[in-house]
C-alpha cells in the first residue's frame, strides 16, 4: 500500500488517499475515485492538462518508471521538464518532477501530488 497525498491551493486541505500497489491505477484514476479535483481533458496523455508535480517521500532508492513516449514529448514542449530530465530518466531512473496523471501508474511508494 502507498499513501499519495494530493495537495492544491483550490483544495482547503491536503488529501491523503491509499493506493493498492500492482492495481495498476493511475493517477488520475486515483484521484477521480477520490473526488480530487484535478483538471483533466482528454485522459490520454495527449493534452497535457493533467500534468502534476511528482514529489517521493520516501527515503530509499525510487522505483524506476520511465516517461511514456506521449509524457516526453508533451512534458518537452510545455516546458515542464527537460531533455536532461528525459535521459536522466532513461539511463539513471532519476524521475522528472513533472508527470502526467493520466499516464502515471502508482507504484508501492509514498508521494505527494502538487496540483
Amino acid at each position: 500500500m502507498a499513501d499519495i497525498t494530493f495537495t492544491s491551493p483550490a483544495m482547503s486541505k491536503d488529501i491523503t488517499v491509499y493506493a493498492t500497489a500492482g492495481a495498476r491505477q493511475t493517477l488520475l484514476g486515483l484521484a477521480k475515485a477520490n473526488k480530487i479535483p484535478i483538471q483533466f481533458e482528454c485522459e490520454n496523455g495527449e493534452c497535457g492538462s493533467c500534468a502534476v508535480q511528482v514529489t517521493i517521500l520516501e527515503r530509499k532508492e525510487p522505483l524506476g518508471q520511465h516517461l511514456t513516449e506521449k509524457e516526453k514529448i508533451v512534458l518537452l514542449l510545455s516546458g515542464k521538464i527537460s531533455k536532461g530530465q528525459i535521459e536522466d530518466t532513461e539511463l539513471r531512473d532519476i524521475p522528472p518532477p513533472w508527470r502526467l496523471a493520466c499516464q502515471y501508474i502508482v507504484r508501492d511508494e509514498d508521494i505527494l501530488v502538487k496540483l
